[in-house]
């Protein structure tokens, strides 16, 4: 009956570890996305702080060019900045957290696995055949 639960256990803490794991890979996946976009937006903005203020802009919608105003570009520019360094801010809270709940089972599968080493070979043996 122990080895029923212990196994039990196993199976859990390994699901709780790949789902960790998947949510982590996501996370790594958004801040990258997220860094390009605060790059793209740091130099736009040092090209457009360059131009003199009464130079033409255009904002581009899709495949069409729109005529904007240089402050309203360097708004959104900085605002698409700000956006990006608080969802990087709150992306690598998530990464620790996400890191720290994948440390946590990965110690209680040694420990469960040292509590019973019958259970590894068992473990191993089924998932060979």
């Amino acid at each position: 009956m122990a080895d029923e639960a212990n196994r039990a256990a196993f199976f859990e803490i390994q699901g709780r570890m790949i789902e960790s794991t998947a949510k982590l890979k996501q996370v790594q996946n958004q801040t990258r996305n997220k860094e390009g976009e605060k790059k793209r937006a740091y130099l736009t903005l040092e090209e457009l702080r360059q131009m003199p203020d009464d130079t033409n802009t255009y904002k581009s919608i899709g495949r069409t060019f729109v005529l904007e105003p240089k402050p309203v570009l360097m708004n959104e520019q900085e605002q698409k900045f700000k956006d990006s360094e608080t969802a990087l801010a709150s992306l690598q809270t998530s990464k620790e957290y996400l890191e720290k709940q994948m440390k946590e089972a990965e110690n209680n599968l040694r420990e469960l696995l040292q509590q019973d080493p019958g259970l590894a070979r068992q473990i191993m043996s089924t998932s060979v055949m």
